[in-house]
């Protein structure tokens, strides 16, 4: 009875292909990495922003009390309930709003209001890196909120 050997493997030569490939592509990914980065950071603050909107207008319902989210755009931070967060935005990105000119705090301050009816005052706020945009449009009348992209 004979035992057959198979070699199971990788020859040099196909190691060498494998380290070449992936030496090249760690030479040209990271110089877009940052951008990609700075991207996503603004993508994310977005969401959070649209998502404290939303626990905003829910505390306005459920206490049945007018609640506001105010907006910094300066100190890029925000308040909710009387706890200040920051925003995790990168330096070049640009952030504004728009609001009813009775919650236009400043130049540089801003917020929405919510009612106990689940409407709300309104507004938009962009966050911009580059050329991406995102708007978060709240409705005066329904209060609801929606991230549209402005690419």
């Amino acid at each position: 009875m004979r035992i057959k050997h198979t070699n199971t493997g990788f020859t040099l030569f196909e190691l060498l292909v494998v380290f070449v490939i992936l030496a090249l592509i760690l030479t040209i990914v990271p110089p877009f990495l940052p951008n990609v980065i700075a991207s996503s950071q603004t993508k994310t603050a977005t969401r959070e922003l649209a998502s404290n909107l939303k626990k905003t207008r829910s505390l306005a319902i459920s206490r049945q009390h007018e609640t506001t989210l105010s907006l910094n755009i300066e100190n890029k931070t925000f308040t909710v309930d009387e706890k200040e967060k920051t925003l995790t935005i990168p330096e070049s990105s640009s952030l504004s709003i728009i609001t009813a000119r009775s919650e236009q705090l400043s130049e540089k301050e801003g917020r929405i209001r919510f009612f106990p009816d689940g409407s709300s005052t309104g507004g938009q706020i962009k966050l911009a890196f580059e050329k991406k945009e995102y708007l978060i449009d709240v409705n005066w009348l329904t209060g609801k909120i929606k991230i549209l992209p402005k690419t």
